[in-house]
């Protein structure tokens, strides 16, 4: 009997990914779209919008606060902004779910409101360290309290003063960068901030498309607070880091050919097509265009002979949330693939790097693992029973494993693969791929 509150994917070994697949809309872009939009004067339009339970997460936590949000329908959502001061207490923590984006950028953007809000979320990001934001914003001159060893729930206390500062990440995150560039909205004079390694850049590209200037000078991103953000219409492209799971499936099967339309490739998540050219894979990109500030393009993948690599390591913040799919490339590579500087894999839905590790082991992968990363080395995969650790990345990196699989791959606790890839089993299935949902 199929439990769909925590369904098991049962994934039939072999086979090829065939024909045309739109993946869900933009996981982050659906995200920023609704914290801009509510915080708009006037009413902005977005279509494309990813109805996944993280974005949708965002999307009510805004409507508790007292936005007027129509939707989503087909990817179509209307917000009615209430500009930058228009957010009303909601009387009751906001559930973030599984989002740990929503966590750290509306940590940032309810730092300078006028109430007090306490941010909560489920067991998995209950673990997620929220102190890489709070302790910047702190020095802002905000109120933030963080639970037991830095991670949520995080309390907000409103009708703080913030002044502008310029920080110096520590480490590369979109999220930090984000949550204070939102908080700088609200803050006296210039925030800014530099980043050691590029980051995606959603947040400052759409800052711009709602009038808000950003300063932008080589690493550095500033907003001078005391601005107004303008309603407009917004086209999310589809999510790289769920296509990402079609490449390497596509790559890794016999006679597959794929295309994937409306792809957004901005320069800041493309780090997983690049990293795959690397070991030969045959992606072209055909039709680029612009949509809505975001470059995008329709994405063909075919079959190819992956060869291992050593990943460089300018490609790691590129690619930070594509490796489980990586990973499954890299164990059906020839040779080995070695991987670095990645430790930021280690706090994510999961650890990422052990948890992968355990279950490609299981599949009688030969690997070693690292603080900060992991050699893998290309062979046969089996079959086995894999725990997914409630993390929806891994749940899928396995799914497409099986294609590669010499029997079946049973994957426990799939649940999570909703909160960014809603039809996942679906569509892999009208690709080819075997795959049952109990």
């Amino acid at each position: 009997m199929s439990d769909q509150h925590d369904p098991t994917f049962v994934v039939q070994p072999g086979g090829s990914l065939r024909g045309r697949a739109r993946v869900p809309g933009d996981k982050s872009i659906s995200h920023r779209s609704i914290m801009l939009g509510a915080l708009a004067d006037g009413v902005t339009e977005v279509e494309g919008f990813l109805e996944g339970e993280d974005a949708l997460a965002t999307l009510q936590a805004f409507r508790d606060m007292g936005v007027v949000i129509e939707g989503p329908h087909n990817g179509k959502v209307t917000i009615h902004g209430v500009g930058l001061h228009g957010l009303r207490d909601p009387g009751k923590p906001l559930y973030m779910g599984n989002s740990g984006t929503s966590m750290r950028l509306l940590t940032g953007l309810l730092a300078g409101q006028a109430f007090d809000v306490t941010l909560t979320g489920d067991a998995s990001l209950s673990k997620r360290p929220m102190e890489r934001v709070a302790k910047p914003l702190r020095e802002m001159g905000a109120s933030i309290q963080t639970g037991d060893g830095g991670r949520p729930p995080v309390r907000i206390r409103g009708g703080q003063t913030l002044k502008g500062f310029h920080y110096d990440l520590p480490m590369a995150s979109a999220q930090v960068k984000s949550a204070l560039l939102l908080a700088g909205l609200y803050a006296r004079g210039e925030t800014s901030v530099t980043e050691p390694a590029p980051t995606r850049d959603h947040t400052e590209r759409m800052l711009t498309g709602f009038g808000y200037p950003v300063r932008s000078e080589g690493p550095l991103r500033a907003v001078t607070g005391g601005g107004a953000l303008r309603a407009c219409h917004l086209e999310v492209p589809a999510d790289i880091s769920s296509a990402a799971f079609l490449l390497v499936g596509a790559s890794i099967s016999a006679d597959s050919d794929v295309l994937l339309p409306h792809v957004g490739i901005n320069p800041t998540r493309t780090g997983v097509i690049d990293i795959l050219r690397l070991m030969g894979a045959d992606i072209t990109l055909e039709n680029q265009r612009d949509s809505g500030g975001e470059p995008v393009a329709d994405l063909r993948v075919r079959s190819a002979s992956l060869k291992g690599i050593e990943i460089p390591a300018e490609l790691v913040p590129l690619a930070i949330d594509e490796f489980p799919a990586i990973f499954v490339a890299a164990a059906c590579a020839e040779g080995d693939t070695v991987l670095r500087g990645a430790e930021e894999l280690r706090v994510k839905e999961s650890d990422r790097i052990q948890v992968m590790a355990d279950g490609l082991s299981a599949l009688g992968v030969d690997l070693e693992v690292f603080e900060d990363g992991i050699r893998i080395t290309g062979g046969m995969l089996g079959g086995a029973e894999v725990e997914s650790h409630d993390d929806h990345r891994i749940a899928m990196s396995f799914a497409i494993a099986g294609l590669r699989a010499t029997a079946p791959i049973t994957i426990r606790h799939c649940a999570t693969v909703a909160t960014s890839f809603p039809g996942f089993a679906d569509l892999m299935r009208s690709l080819g791929l075997g795959l049952e949902v109990r």
